[in-house]
């Protein structure tokens, strides 16, 4: 595989209406597993179908070394394939039941091709994705989400790849899949480029490349190595910022001391020349060369004025953009040990078929507690959740809610009416705070004069998650308990670092379902509990 390689030179490309996305984009990657970062919305997506050849460039060129294959983050499938058709691999297997039969005709041996052995890569390679109990015949539409990310993975991998293309592959896949993945991902041998915001699965790529506008930039190690070049690189930028800042400082008064100097310079040589009882014209003539003296000091201290300027700008262009969510939220503060909810043997069942073990699920929830709610996909978290709030109500069972307000995140993130802006949002959940507290609330949130008067409609993830928590944390009244399904699903690495930051600044109890281990040790988590086999369980921190 010495001659694997993604090249893209001078690439540029813009949407049909002329809404550019690169411009003069240039960089070479080749063997190795390379994580592709960047805020939502800067092209990541765009710059993978452009090498997978989905979409052609405006301009400049793509070239990529060896075979590739390419898992997009939407999977074009139907439900009604059978996982041996995901898998591209029906004709073959039907092929060679053919020739197992006798029927040797010549179509048959020009199918398999090669791949006399592809029943054993498929099972081995199902194997190891934790697949290996599905049926080839069995139907697409009877498999989890999480199944179906695992089977395109499969599906691309039996290509025998020498480039792969993946964009955010741990996309709803339970801890255990998604352990699964990274030891498959660890051992490809080839050229490896995710997209991802899965910062474990970061932390096991060769490389990092951030793309930010028409610039692709490569960082050697894995995540963390990342995050710590990018911290240096801050501390010296902002080093450089405060340089400049006091070397313009002292330019300016120089400058102004040099006027000053001038101007009494001037007064004085009027005043002698006038006493000195010169000729007019000869006393002219010396004041006009002491202000042309005057005005090439004054330009040159000036030109050291606007150099400097040029300096503090290019050490500010060096600094990131890193906006954190910084608010105090006391009205969410709960008293420790108080009861937020008690449920026993709560029961729930879903066609005709219990979701939870016989004698159904035990769960309390007390101030201020740090609920992480893990489990594999399809346990029934989600329905925990929802009798938490008491937007489900069980079969069976005791339930006791204390007073406090109930929050709930969905994972479609719908608390917000689309139409109306941030601000008139924030308004109607919280129409006692005078308008000026509450523009000052949201800007703490990061929506900053035309920005809170967007519709909601319009907001990327990340942007409707802060109008979100917004909305809710500032709420009158305050929630005691908030539970959020699945935040970070979708959110860029900065918009979680902002969901991290605004959980910290939050008093009350909270329950986060979620698959991010990364993220919920950041959140500090101080129960842990596993819902699985329809029993849940309290379990230890899991290592990160």
């Amino acid at each position: 595989m010495s001659d694997v390689s993604v090249v893209c030179s001078n690439l540029s490309f813009a949407w049909p209406d002329d809404t550019p996305v690169f411009h003069d984009l240039s960089f070479a990657l080749s063997s190795g597993r390379t994580g592709l970062v960047a805020p939502n919305g800067s092209g990541k997506t765009t710059l993978l179908r452009l090498i997978a050849g989905e979409l052609q460039p405006t301009a400049g060129s793509v070239s990529v070394g060896g075979t590739l294959a390419y898992l997009p983050q939407s999977l074009p499938l139907t439900g009604g394939l059978t996982v041996a058709e995901v898998l591209g691999v029906a004709d073959v297997i039907r092929a060679l039941d053919a020739v197992e039969s006798g029927d040797v005709a010549e179509e048959h041996f020009a199918t398999i091709g090669d791949d006399w052995d592809i029943e054993e890569r498929t099972r081995a390679q199902l194997d190891r994705l934790g697949l290996g109990g599905l049926a080839l015949d069995r139907r697409l539409d009877t498999l989890s989400g999480g199944q179906v990310v695992q089977l395109g993975l499969a599906a691309q991998l039996l290509k025998r790849p020498d480039v792969l293309l993946l964009d955010e592959p741990t996309n709803n896949l339970d801890r255990d899949a998604r352990h699964r993945l990274y030891d498959v991902l660890t051992d490809f041998g080839g050229l490896l480029l995710l997209v991802a915001h899965d910062r474990a699965l970061l932390d096991r790529m060769d490389g990092i490349a951030e793309l930010g506008g028409s610039r692709l930039r490569l960082y050697g190690g894995g995540f963390t190595a990342y995050e710590e070049a990018v911290r240096a690189e801050q501390e010296a930028a902002e080093k450089n910022v405060r340089n400049a800042e006091q070397e313009l400082k002292r330019e300016k008064r120089e400058l102004q001391q040099a006027r000053e100097r001038a101007e009494r310079r001037a007064s004085n040589a009027a005043r002698n020349l006038k006493n000195a009882g010169l000729p007019r014209i000869f006393a002219g003539n010396m004041k006009r060369g002491a202000q042309e003296a005057a005005g090439r000091a004054g330009q040159m201290h000036a030109s050291r004025v606007g150099e400097a300027k040029a300096r503090l700008d290019e050490a500010g262009r060096a600094l990131r953009d890193e906006q954190r969510i910084t608010v105090d939220l006391p009205d969410t503060q709960v008293p420790a040990g108080r009861d937020l909810f008690l449920g026993k043997g709560m029961r729930v069942c879903h066609g005709g078929k219990d979701v939870f073990a016989e004698g159904g699920v035990d769960l309390s929830v007390r101030g201020p507690e740090r609920i992480a709610l893990t489990g594999p996909n399809g346990a029934g978290k989600t329905t925990l959740m929802r009798l938490v709030t008491g937007e489900l109500t069980p079969d069976a069972g005791e339930i006791r809610r204390g007073a406090g307000r109930v929050a709930y995140l969905s994972q479609r993130l719908d608390l917000l009416d689309p139409d109306r802006t941030v601000a008139e949002n924030f308004a109607a959940f919280a129409p006692e705070r005078p308008e000026a507290e509450r523009m000052n609330l949201l800007a703490r949130f990061l929506f900053r004069g035309a920005g809170a008067h967007l519709p909601v409609r319009v907001l990327s993830g990340g942007e409707r998650l802060r109008a979100t928590l917004a909305c809710v944390l500032c709420a009158e009244p305050a929630p005691q308990l908030l539970l959020l399904d699945e935040p970070t699903n979708n959110l860029d690495l900065v918009s979680v670092g902002q969901l991290e930051s605004a959980l910290d600044s939050y008093r009350g109890a909270f329950v986060v379902v979620s698959h991010d281990e990364r993220f919920l040790a950041a959140i500090g988590v101080n129960r842990w509990l596993r819902l699985a086999d329809g029993r849940l369980t309290t379990t230890g921190a899991p290592a990160v």
